[in-house]
């Protein structure tokens, strides 16, 4: 039976009971994580984590991570919301994509991909004190939330720092997404980012 993460996201913050815990949200980009910041920062200190090494070229890169920031400012719902944005290396990408450069879009290279950045979401939320860590992929519609929490799950095991576990897209997320990138101006690209094309 396939797994309902909203349901499990509910029940989790249910659990939770108005105690606030302090999450780290991989962000992939402006864009995604708007909505998933409205909706998270109700239940959660959030801290936005932008690592992306997969997105290329290096100009692409920073124009994804200022309109990141131009959120963070200008957004009521992310008040508060800290940015940590470690330094862009894409050899990071490319040795994790190795002997998959000819895979399509959905296939093993991007697992390599999902896997490389929540494992460093991973580490930096255990080092860090966080209570949680997550993700705003799973916003997307061209994404499996179902091989994102897997890999998630896998990733918290052996942690203190658990998994949240989610499908941002459920409950029109990603059509709010769209919406909060209209009112705020955010530029939406129209491609993951992916240097070995649109994946």
């Amino acid at each position: 039976m396939k797994r309902n993460y909203q349901r499990e996201l509910d029940e989790l913050l249910a659990e939770l009971n108005g105690e606030r815990k302090r999450l780290l949200l991989h962000s992939c980009c402006g864009p995604c994580s708007s909505y998933c910041l409205e909706y998270l920062t109700q239940y959660f200190d959030v801290t936005v984590f932008f690592y992306n090494p997969n997105i290329l070229p290096r100009e692409e890169y920073e124009k994804r991570l200022y309109w990141q920031r131009r959120l963070l400012e200008e957004a009521t719902f992310a008040r508060g919301v800290a940015l940590i944005a470690p330094e862009w290396d894409d050899g990071e990408f490319f040795r994790a994509a190795q002997g998959l450069e000819s895979e399509r879009e959905g296939g093993a290279r991007c697992t390599r991909c999902f896997r490389l950045r929540l494992e460093r979401t991973a580490r930096e939320a255990e080092a860090g004190g966080y209570d949680y860590f997550a993700t705003t992929l799973t916003v997307s519609p061209h994404k499996d939330a179902g091989r994102i929490n897997a890999l998630g799950f896998a990733l918290a095991e052996g942690l203190r720092t658990r998994w949240l576990p989610s499908d941002f897209k459920k409950r029109n997320g990603y059509l709010r997404s769209i919406e909060l990138s209209r009112e705020f101006g955010l530029y939406r690209q129209s491609w993951c980012g992916c240097g070995l094309g649109e994946a």
